[in-house]
């Protein structure tokens, strides 16, 4: 197992299964390690790492009422080498883009990061914002 990361958000979802099929099946990630018997799996992708755990499964910690979309005033930038398989296999699946591609340049400090990215929502609606580095 890899070093784990400082930070890991779990996002309650509504179906795992259906889950697992967008973000592994179409976004590249890998369950590191499960537990079916509640709902949960812990995904990641080249360092970026996710949990998902099946809401009312057992222990929710949620703040107020849960409804879709979930996630609300959140995206989660997720940094990868190359956009394009990314993008043909959501293609492929008839999955809409919340934002299309594009190319932005935003300040960092004294100097400029220039990224590709697009935006997709999971199937209970969290932003993925997945972000390509350009030169």
């Amino acid at each position: 197992m890899t070093p784990r990361p400082a930070l890991v958000p779990e996002l309650l979802v509504s179906d795992t299964a259906a889950s697992l099929r967008f973000w592994c099946g179409l976004c590249g990630f890998t369950v590191l390690y499960d537990r079916p018997e509640e709902g949960f799996a812990c995904i990641e992708r080249d360092g970026a790492r996710v949990m998902l755990d099946r809401r009312d499964a057992g222990r929710d910690w949620v703040a107020a009422p849960l409804e879709k979309p979930f996630g609300r005033g959140i995206n989660l930038e997720i940094a990868v080498a190359d956009l394009a398989p990314l993008l043909a296999a959501l293609e492929a699946a008839g999955w809409p883009l919340f934002l299309e591609a594009e190319e932005k340049r935003y300040r960092v400090g004294a100097a400029f990061a220039r990224v590709r990215q697009f935006i997709v929502q999971d199937p209970d609606g969290y932003l993925l914002r997945f972000s390509q580095r350009l030169a």
